[in-house]
């Protein structure tokens, strides 16, 4: 007699190929899928994430039945109204009494948790299969990572370049060279034609989802209207599709470039669908080799496409469940001071910060450089607590899942483990956003001051920065030049510079 299988799909599992599926004979299997408070509100969500995510979860319980698959749906304003996964399970199992319960490993420690806790009660065999999305496996990575001083990304980068053979010719990178970061950093010019981005008209599902969210989730930050994301296979494909045609050529040349005018420039915007499960990350990195090979996309667009996924977006994975569940804790900087409330609002007059936080409360959606270089960096050079520097990363953006987030913000943009994953701090001061944005020249402050009442605060922050944590960074090889410049100051201005940052710092407000 066959073996009945319950498989839940999470909400960032929406692949047909998805591991906990694989081996499941249609007619003995339930699919179950529910929209959870507590998914819903254990950070305070993005409005547009949670309709991106709810709606995207609909979508593919339709498409799953339109294939044949028995799907039980849980609505969040449905008739049950359960809480967790283990209530939603336990009802399924009392009409479905299934041999097993499947389910392809989470992405994020506390559902792990979860299901070795309180699935393990409910009587069924508990099968958790591989995520088989990665090419790199969470086993794999921590072979890798066992016994080496140093996990630089750009090594793991080259192995990740030799597995895939992406971009190879023979043993050797094509070009010669495996990382072209140095040639992704042109400053937009106002003459450049810029594409609009692709965007997905709501359909009645979605329709149904905005005012859903809007009535029950109305304390949530961020904007509902104008919701333009892809929640489809088919909207995800046609989103890839407009990238490669209209900006993958320039994303390589303005791939760190910042632009109030343009909200996401030449950057493909695919990361939550990626995520989601609505695109393969591997197929896409392959069809932009493909763009490459066929002379539509220079290689410097090519190269950089891809190491943000075969280099940073596995990295990132491979260390959050290395180093979990300590790694959530980890603050070597001693850094404690609360999250400005300006994160929330985007009510500040730092015109850098005011254009990131504004547009990622209209769009959840800000890319790498203004997440790392303004908001990540404002919060670093302040000495906020990484820990609420965290939950708002994973609270606001579309493509946030703790796994991919967390590492991104622990490690890389606030250096609170130390170095593990990030080999200096990414801070700068108002020079660099100067150099890479037009955010400056609409500012009340002057970013060529480097102290007084109209300097710009990022100026003192940064140097202010490497003083207080001297005794940490002094001796990071790549901070001896800053040092070096710092230890240039007379007295009377380094005094001067710290005492302004420190006013400046304990006057914003939590």
């Amino acid at each position: 007699m066959a073996r009945k299988h319950l498989v839940v799909i999470l909400g960032d599992q929406l692949s047909r190929t998805i591991s906990s599926l694989k081996g499941c004979n249609k007619h003995d299997t339930l699919v179950l899928m529910a929209e959870l408070p507590e998914e819903a509100s254990y950070v305070w969500h993005h409005k547009k994430k949670l309709i991106f995510i709810f709606s995207a979860m609909r979508h593919f319980a339709e498409e799953l039945r339109g294939d044949g698959w028995n799907v039980s749906y849980h609505r969040i304003d449905g008739e049950h109204g359960f809480k967790s996964f283990t209530d939603a399970i336990e009802a399924a199992l009392q009409k479905f009494p299934a041999d097993t319960i499947r389910v392809t490993h989470p992405g994020e420690w506390r559902l792990k948790r979860q299901i070795e806790d309180d699935w393990t009660g409910l009587g069924p065999e508990i099968d958790v299969k591989e995520d088989d999305r990665f090419i790199v496996s969470r086993s794999e990575f921590c072979d890798w990572a066992k016994g080496r001083k140093l996990l630089r990304m750009e090594d793991f980068y080259r192995e990740a370049r030799k597995r895939t053979g992406l971009l190879m010719d023979g043993k050797k990178p094509v070009g010669g060279t495996w990382n072209l970061d140095t040639e992704n950093r042109k400053s937009l010019d106002g003459d450049l034609f810029v594409p609009k981005p692709w965007r997905q008209k709501p359909d009645k599902i979605t329709d149904e989802v905005i005012a859903l969210v809007v009535e029950r989730f109305a304390d949530h930050p961020g904007s509902s209207g104008g919701f333009h994301f892809a929640v489809t296979r088919d909207g995800a494909e046609a989103a890839f599709k407009h990238f490669t045609e209209n900006a993958l050529p320039s994303f390589g040349d303005y791939q760190d470039a910042m632009s109030s005018g343009h909200k996401f420039l030449y950057h493909a915007v695919i990361s939550p669908y990626i995520n989601v499960g609505l695109l393969d990350p591997l197929d896409v990195c392959r069809r932009v080799e493909t763009e490459y090979e066929k002379g539509r996309a220079p290689l410097n667009a090519a190269e950089g496409f891809i190491r943000q996924i075969i280099g940073w977006r596995e990295y990132v994975r491979g260390v959050y469940w290395c180093f979990m569940p300590d790694y959530a804790d980890r603050n070597a900087l001693d850094a404690s001071r609360p999250l400005p409330g300006f994160y929330w609002t985007g009510e500040t007059d730092l015109n850098c910060l005011k254009h990131a936080i504004g547009q990622t409360l209209e769009e959840a959606y800000a890319h790498h450089i203004q997440r790392l270089m303004v908001t990540g960096n404002f919060a670093l050079l302040a000495g906020v607590d990484p820990v609420q520097v965290h939950e708002w990363y994973l609270a606001v953006y579309a493509d946030a899942f703790e796994w991919v987030e967390m590492p991104n913000t622990i490690g890389m943009s606030q250096f609170a483990d130390g170095g593990l994953l990030g080999s200096k701090p990414y801070a700068c001061s108002g020079n660099y956003i100067n150099k890479m944005s037009d955010y400056c020249g609409g500012c009340r402050y002057d970013v060529k001051k480097r102290s007084g009442e109209d300097a710009c605060p990022l100026n003192y922050l940064y140097w202010d920065f490497l003083e207080r944590n001297r005794e940490k960074l002094e001796d990071n090889q790549r901070l001896r030049f800053a040092y070096a410049n710092l230890d240039k100051m007379d007295a009377e201005t380094r005094n001067a510079i710290v005492s302004q940052a420190r006013s400046f710092i304990d006057k914003l407000d939590g």
